[in-house]
């Protein structure tokens, strides 16, 4: 492999996994302040969207906090500015950008607010990848994807959506039908690794998994045993009770309390082996595999087959169907994801961050000024590269706020301060909350995933797949996809195979479970594995998977890769609750809802504290603790 991408992740494993616990506060700073100073890579105007190589939790973006975190290490001088604000947001994640928004909304455009964030963009996981080639700018989703059902915001959300202008009808009407995560009518197939590259089994294979299309002919073009394939096929089409021998109230029981993968070898009799195929979809959607999840919730989540249950098999086979033709042709997307969503409301919040933005119509194509964004003349400022490490009240009026920003530590005050970070890292910022509440802050465990943008120079070898999604179950990327095609906000996707394309490759590094462990620790071993992972592994691992492929189209890694951006988000979806291993807790008394207590001048917003990794539950969160704040004065 003797091309190589620019950008390198400099951090090993080794470093990530125990460097902070040996580093004092003072060498924690110096650390941070050489590296936020000149981003490998950049040009002389820093663009975080064009940055390639390792993004999402970038190096520079946590350091500061796992010091905290883990071992208690931050500054013990700071340096106060002379700056108070009327609300200071930890925090410019969508949830803590709507949070500004509705503040502002609530007390006027003169309202001071000051947004704080750890990484070098703004967005969270909303991330934008900006690729350019031979003049043309092309886009990648980096991280949180879609709206999903807008139709069943809340009026809160949809008021949201309506102050941004955004129109989801017209992004429906936007986004070409041949988009298959938007259209899981269009084709996609699936690849299994075979010798000299991969098998595709197509047209149709999501459809196919429920009994729908030549649903019989793919099954039988799988290269498993035929015995396997049989099994498959009644899965997949019905036709057999696999709960037969158990009453109703067996039958409800076993549905909720056994997993969905323990089902299929029990139940169906498949082997091991093939239960990897049928994750594929699952651990894309929900980050991990159906040994963590219960039959029921694998329905809910569209999981393969399973119209063969009795009583419930019309229920079932109509759920399936709803899943896969009625909420894929509901999630909308931008040409970026939802890093669109988060443009707008900077735009928003502060409109010389765009300066040649109208707002929905062109915000995908619209090149913003990062210099504009923490000007001492604007009522909304946004500072970004700045770790907060303490938040405390003053007595009943203010609030004080830490943080660490190019290995400076600063303070500043104000009157209200919504924490719009995640939620373990919160006891850690604000100690005094109570036990209690700190207690089930740290309860929940986020889902790692990597979304990897690979920019090929033209579209020739992907277009002969004939499909623009592909479940690689057995691939380190379990899912393949062409970027968005779509035309909102001005964006203009590839016209041809000509044109450079991103290709966008998800993986989920959570793993089954070997024994009883929960799901939780299952999460935090795929966390580790996440930050232990350099780039130059990652690289390896996409350059290797598209050419298995893409090879017999003609693609060669090294003449026709652009350029990789890794986003990875060792902290990425937020944790919600499974019926194997989580208590029914009585309402109100679940960890998420005592977690998100006001305290005083403080309150809490973030998709944690809805258990809900949704961009609406997200916007819900802003929009509550705003509420909280306003009405208490």
């Amino acid at each position: 492999m003797s091309l190589r991408t620019t950008r390198r992740d400099f951090l090993n494993g080794v470093a990530i996994g125990v460097g902070t616990s040996l580093v004092a506060p003072s060498q924690l700073l110096a650390q941070v302040r050489s590296q936020a100073a000149a981003p490998e890579g950049a040009a002389s105007v820093h663009y975080p969207p064009a940055l390639t190589g390792m993004r999402g939790s970038h190096p520079g973006s946590f350091e500061v906090a796992h010091a905290l975190a883990r071992d208690g290490n931050k500054p013990t001088e700071y340096r106060e500015l002379d700056e108070h604000y009327d609300l200071i947001v930890v925090g410019a994640g969508i949830s803590g950008l709507a949070a500004a928004w509705f503040y502002r909304k609530k007390k006027g455009p003169e309202a001071r607010i000051l947004l704080l964030d750890n990484h070098d963009d703004f967005g969270g996981h909303a991330k934008r990848n900006e690729f350019h080639h031979d003049g043309r700018m092309v886009l990648g989703v980096g991280g949180a994807q879609n709206l999903e059902a807008p139709d069943s915001y809340s009026l809160i959300v949809k008021g949201l959506l309506a102050d941004l202008g955004i129109d989801t009808k017209a992004m429906a009407a936007n986004t070409s039908k041949d988009f298959a995560m938007a259209n899981l009518g269009a084709n996609n197939v699936l690849a299994l690794p075979a010798e000299g590259g991969h098998e595709i089994v197509g047209s149709n294979w999501a459809l196919a998994m429920h009994g729908a299309g030549v649903y019989t002919s793919l099954v039988r073009a799988l290269p498993i045993a035929a015995t396997e394939q049989d099994k498959l096929l009644s899965l997949f089409g019905g036709g057999k009770d696999f709960l037969g021998d158990l009453s109703l109230r067996e039958k409800y029981e076993y549905i909720n309390t056994v997993s969905y993968s323990r089902f299929l070898l029990d139940r169906v009799g498949l082997q091991k082996e093939t239960l990897e195929v049928l994750d594929a979809f699952l651990r894309v959607l929900n980050g991990f595999t159906g040994w963590n999840h219960s039959v029921m919730e694998a329905l809910t989540a569209a999981a393969p087959g399973l119209p063969g249950m009795g009583w419930l098999a019309g229920k079932v086979h109509s759920l399936a169907k709803v899943v896969v033709a009625g909420v894929a042709f509901q999630a909308q997307y931008f040409p970026d994801g939802n890093a669109s969503v988060a443009r707008l409301l900077v735009h928003r919040l502060i409109p010389a961050a765009a300066p040649d933005a109208t707002g929905f119509e062109d915000i995908a194509t619209s090149r913003f000024v990062y210099e504009a964004l923490d000007r001492h003349d604007s009522d909304t400022r946004l500072r970004l590269s700045s770790t907060v490490v303490g938040v405390r009240l003053q007595g009943d009026e203010k609030v004080e706020v830490d943080y660490v920003r190019a290995g400076e530590a600063l303070r500043v005050t104000g009157d209200h301060c919504i924490l719009a970070c995640y939620n373990r890292l919160i006891p850690h910022l604000c100690p005094d909350l109570p036990s209690r509440q700190k207690e089930a802050l740290g309860y929940g465990a986020k889902v790692p995933l990597v979304y990897a943008n690979v920019l090929l120079k033209d579209g020739h070898a992907f277009s002969k797949l004939d499909a623009n999604l592909v479940a690689c179950p057995h691939d380190p990327f379990t899912m393949v996809s062409c970027a968005p095609i779509t035309t909102t906000g001005g964006f203009e996707p590839p016209r041809g195979p000509d044109d450079p394309i991103v290709v966008l490759m998800m993986a989920s590094p959570t793993p089954a479970p070997k024994d009883d462990e929960s799901l939780r620790d299952l999460l935090r071993k795929g966390r580790m594995k996440v930050y232990t992972t350099s780039f130059e592994t990652y690289e390896k691992q996409i350059r290797d998977q598209l050419q298995s492929l893409l090879g017999q189209h003609g693609f060669d890694h090294e003449r026709d890769i652009g350029a990789i951006t890794v986003n990875r988000w060792p902290h990425g979806y937020a944790y919600f609750y499974v019926s194997l291993d989580d208590p029914d807790w009585p309402e109100g008394q679940a960890p998420h809802e005592l977690g998100r207590a006001q305290f005083g001048r403080i309150s809490i917003a973030n998709s944690d504290a809805e258990a809900t990794p949704l961009m609406d539950a997200a916007i819900e969160a802003g929009w509550r603790a705003v509420t909280e704040q306003t009405l208490s004065g």
